[in-house]
C-alpha cells in the first residue's frame, strides 16, 4: 500500500512533459518563432540548475516525504495559473514553476522508493516509476488535442483544460502521500552545495551526470520537434501532427514497462546498448524520411530506447555512491538541465537548417549516451 501513493508521485511527475505539446500550442496562438517557442521547455528545465542540489540538502534536514509534498504544492500552483490567461507572460510564469516543482520533486522522490525498494530490484522499480510517469506524459497531447476540438464545454479554455485536469491529480497526490506512513533512516550526513559538487570530480559520477544530460535533451527535444517535422514535411495542422507526439510517448510507456521486467533478468550494460541503437536507428529515420509512417516508426524508436536510461544512469550513480544517495540524486536531478541546452540549441538549429538541424543536436546526445554505455560495470 505505501508503493501506490509513491506511484501516483510518479504520475504526477510527468505532467512536466506537457510542456512539448503546450509550447506548440502556444507557438500556434501566439504566431513565435522556433526559438522563442523554445524558450518554454529551455525555461522549465533551466531550475534543475538552481534547485536540484539545493533540494538534496533540504532533504536532509526535513526528509525526503516532505520535500515530495513541497514539490507537489508548487506544480499544484503552476498547473492553475493557466486557468487565468495564456499570455506569454503568464505562460512563463507557469512553466517556471512547473520546472521548480518537478525538480524538487525528481530529486526527492526517487531517494524516498529506496526506502520501500532497494538492492537488485531498485532500478527495475524506478523504471516502473518512469513507466507510469509516462502515462501521465502520453495522456498530455491527447488530452491537450481533445480540449481544442471537442464540442463539450470547456469554459474558455480550450486545450489549456489540460492544466486543469493535472491540477485535480496533482491534488489527489498530495492527500494520499500525506496520509501515508513512511519510515525514513536517518539523514545523511550535512552538506553543502560545495560538498555536493565536488562529488562531479568522481569520473563515473560526472559520466552519469553528462549522460542525464543527453537523456532528457533527446526526451525533451523529440517531444518538442516530432510535430514540428511532420508539419514542415507533409504540411499536416498541428492537431494532426501531435500525434507524433504521442507515439513517442505510447512507446516510450511501453518501453518502460518491458524494461521494468527486463532489468530483473538483464544486465543493465546490455539493456542499455540495445536502447541506444534503438535511439541511433530511430534519428537517422528522422533525418532521411519524407512520409509519415516512417517518421512515426523513427519517433517511435526514439521513444522506446529513451523509456529505461534515466533509471538506468540514475541507479548506476546511486549504487556507486551509497552512503552520499541525497547529494547524487541532486546532482543527477541537476542534469536534467540538459532539457534546457538541448531545445536551446535544437531552436537556433530549426532556424537556419530546418528540423533537420534539430535531429542533428539530438544524435550528438545518442552518440555520447553509446560511449556512456562502454563504462558501466557489466552486472550490477
Amino acid at each position: 500500500m505505501q508503493i501506490i501513493p509513491v506511484m501516483l508521485c510518479f504520475f504526477a511527475m510527468g505532467f512536466v512533459d506537457l510542456v512539448g505539446t503546450a509550447s506548440n500550442y502556444v507557438q500556434k496562438d501566439l504566431a513565435l518563432t522556433d526559438s522563442e517557442a523554445n524558450l518554454f521547455p529551455s525555461l522549465v528545465f533551466f531550475w534543475f540548475l538552481i534547485f536540484s542540489v539545493p533540494t538534496g540538502m533540504l532533504m536532509n534536514r526535513i526528509g525526503r516525504k516532505r520535500t515530495v509534498l513541497i514539490s507537489l504544492v508548487v506544480t499544484t500552483a503552476s498547473l492553475v495559473i493557466p486557468a487565468f490567461g495564456d499570455s506569454y507572460g503568464v505562460m512563463l510564469l507557469s512553466f517556471s514553476l512547473l520546472g521548480i516543482g518537478n525538480a524538487i520533486m525528481q530529486t526527492s522522490l526517487n531517494p524516498l522508493v529506496t526506502n520501500l525498494i532497494g538492492g537488485d530490484k531498485l532500478a527495475s522499480t524506478l523504471t516502473f516509476g518512469q513507466f507510469v510517469k509516462a502515462i501521465a506524459s502520453f495522456l498530455a497531447p491527447v488530452i491537450a488535442a481533445w480540449a481544442a476540438t471537442t464540442s463539450f464545454p470547456t469554459f474558455g479554455l480550450g486545450w489549456r483544460t489540460l492544466f486543469v485536469v493535472y491540477a485535480l491529480v496533482s491534488c489527489l497526490s498530495i492527500s494520499l502521500l500525506a496520509a501515508t506512513p513512511i519510515e525514513e533512516e536517518q539523514p545523511d550526513k550535512a552538506s553543502g552545495v560545495v560538498q555536493c559538487l565536488k562529488l562531479l570530480g568522481t569520473p563515473f559520477i560526472l559520466l552519469c551526470f553528462l549522460g542525464i544530460m543527453c537523456h532528457v535533451g533527446i526526451d525533451v527535444g523529440t517531444n518538442t520537434v516530432a510535430p514540428k517535422i511532420i508539419m514542415e514535411r507533409l504540411h499536416l495542422p498541428l492537431e494532426e501532427a501531435s500525434f507524433a507526439t504521442g507515439v513517442y510517448f505510447i512507446f516510450r510507456t511501453v518501453g518502460c514497462f518491458l524494461g521494468a521486467l527486463l532489468l530483473r533478468i538483464l544486465s543493465p550494460k546490455v539493456f542499455l546498448a540495445v536502447s541506444t541503437l534503438f535511439m541511433l536507428v530511430g534519428m537517422c529515420i528522422l533525418f532521411v524520411s519524407h512520409t509519415l509512417f516512417p517518421l512515426y516508426a523513427g519517433i517511435a524508436l526514439i521513444g522506446f530506447g529513451n523509456s529505461n536510461v534515466f533509471s538506468i544512469i540514475f541507479a548506476q550513480a546511486l549504487l556507486h555512491a551509497p552512503r552520499e544517495r541525497n547529494e547524487v540524486s541532486g546532482l543527477m536531478i541537476m542534469g536534467l538541465f540538459g532539457g534546457t541546452v538541448f531545445p536551446l540549441a535544437m531552436g537556433f538549429a530549426a532556424d537556419s537548417f530546418g528540423q533537420a538541424g534539430s535531429v542533428a543536436v539530438m544524435t550528438v546526445g545518442v552518440i555520447y549516451l553509446i560511449c556512456y554505455t562502454l563504462k558501466i560495470k557489466q552486472s550490477k
